[in-house]
């Protein structure tokens, strides 16, 4: 992949050396939705797999679809003449993907009747059923396997609420 990447003139680096905070866009992500949605554990078996890739499928519907999010378009000075980010109005992803006009009328009416036909409360419970099954298919190993790297209070999703592990 370096070799194939480096002939069409696209190089890797990594972080610079004493600049810990270089990836905190990227650990910023998979702290939102990695460990939001896939919690702190470890999986490494195909049955996990296989609910990681159908539990990615509706986070993805979700996210796309009906999350709205804001995006920064401008930097304004307060009466302090402090710089502060102005942001645009609250879109999802997928509104802003129309507003561009890249797709032609045929994918716009096929993902509009994709997002029409999503139900966000039967997505949520998807979601939320995926959840527990992979707490129970991994919890226990994990909490085995690496005890120190547990956050203190892991969710608990069968309940709903957050249990202090000791």
């Amino acid at each position: 992949m370096v070799d194939w990447a480096g002939e069409r003139g696209i190089f890797f680096t990594r972080s610079r050396p004493y600049k810990k905070n270089d990836q905190a866009t990227i650990e910023s992500k998979n702290n939102h939705l990695v460990r939001r949605y896939a919690f702190h554990f470890r999986y490494d078996s195909s049955d996990e797999r296989v609910l990681l890739n159908r539990l990615w499928k509706l986070v993805g519907d979700r996210l796309n679809y009906l999350t709205p999010t804001i995006k920064p378009v401008d930097y304004a000075s307060t009466r302090s003449g402090r710089r502060r980010r102005v942001y645009d109005k609250p879109r999802t992803p997928f509104d802003r993907l129309l507003a561009s006009r890249v797709l032609s009328p045929a994918q716009e009416a096929e993902l509009t009747a994709y997002r029409d036909s999503l139900n966000p409360a039967h997505l949520a419970r998807e979601i939320h059923e995926l959840q527990i099954r992979l707490t129970l298919l991994a919890q226990e190993k994990t909490e085995r396997m690496e005890p120190a790297s547990i956050p203190s209070a892991l969710p608990d999703v069968r309940k709903g609420i957050h249990v202090k592990v000791s």
